[in-house]
């Protein structure tokens, strides 16, 4: 499917016909009882700033996602994340740049499954000429700036997807969770995971990872070789500044140097991107991921509760 055929698409959750009531997914507002008494998801963080930009110094910028309580990531935060990696794409003094999470468990849960159609399908496209997902994420690959992703929490779907598409990647053995779960759900993971973990850990494992669609925890993630370390809960903040404020110091154009040429030992093409994205618009159309999220909706998808935190296992328990 082209890029202007998604744009034309009618439905991309369609399960709005299917639940009749319990819930609008990609609809304008969420009706599913709260679990725990948490507000409905539509309601969440409306004074929050949902990504924050702090320049600890003029060479090395941290990127916060702080959308509680869980971080979802949709077009509203495709945008501010975009602009963000414009200011840092047009200011040559960056030399690192590292991204984290404000919100206790969670470093992105995944993409909102609760908008409006025409907020994903309608987007214009980025500067590379795609969809602005896999857009924003070959922009952050290829910036002359390195780039850290510090997890702490879960990182599932295109929070995942954000953290293979920076340059290293350091995890709590305690806390974090790596997960690309959307087969589970009955849909394709559409941030480019596809193309960047076979490169990353090898064939069978990125099967295992992205089929298999369960959750790894930091030791794992580290084993797999997903994240360059997982490290104690009560180091991770440390290291990655120590390793931030480092490389801040070094010369500017020998990072990007070094940087171009890695990337061209080891980036997938960026004509790899888009197909991913299509897929999933597609997938998520089908009949069979339309049931599984109704059930995952019914049960407490995107709401806090033990579903976002154990979504693996409950994409496992759909029959």
């Amino acid at each position: 499917m082209t890029y202007c055929k998604i744009q034309k698409s009618v439905l991309l959750f369609s399960v709005v016909a299917v639940l009749q009531g319990s819930a609008h997914v990609f609809g304008e507002e969420s009706k599913l009882p709260s679990a725990a008494g948490a507000p409905p998801a539509a309601t969440l963080s409306t004074t929050t700033e949902k990504i924050r930009l702090t320049r600890k110094s003029e060479a090395y910028w941290e990127v916060t996602f702080n959308n509680p309580p869980l971080n979802i990531v949709g077009p509203s935060e495709v945008r501010e994340l975009a602009k963000i990696v414009g200011q840092i794409e047009a200011d040559g003094r960056v030399k690192v740049v590292v991204f984290d999470s404000a919100v206790p468990g969670y470093f992105i849960a995944h993409y909102d499954l609760l908008g409006p159609l025409k907020d994903s399908t309608g987007m214009e496209p980025g500067p590379t000429g795609m969809h602005p997902v896999p857009d924003v994420m070959v922009r952050i690959s290829r910036l002359k700036a390195a780039t850290i992703v510090s997890i702490r929490g879960r990182a599932s779907g295109i929070g995942s997807e954000l953290a293979l598409a920076a340059d290293m990647r350091f995890a709590s053995r305690e806390k974090a969770v790596v997960s690309q779960f959307e087969v589970g759900a009955g849909f394709v993971p559409g941030g480019g995971p596809m193309a960047r973990l076979p490169r990353l850990v090898g064939r069978g494992r990125a099967m295992e990872m992205l089929i298999g669609a369960e959750g790894f925890d930091g030791e794992l993630a580290e084993r797999y070789g997903y994240v360059n370390r997982a490290l104690p809960d009560s180091q991770l903040d440390s290291f990655v500044d120590a390793l931030a404020t480092r490389i801040a110091s070094f010369d500017g154009q020998a990072i990007a140097d070094a940087k171009t040429l890695i990337n061209q030992a080891s980036l997938p093409p960026d004509s790899e991107m888009q197909p991913g994205w299509d897929a999933f618009i597609t997938s998520v159309q089908r009949p069979a991921a339309q049931a599984r999220l109704k059930v995952l909706v019914e049960e407490g998808l995107q709401r806090p509760g033990n579903v976002e935190r154990n979504l693996n296992e409950y994409t496992a328990k759909y029959r």
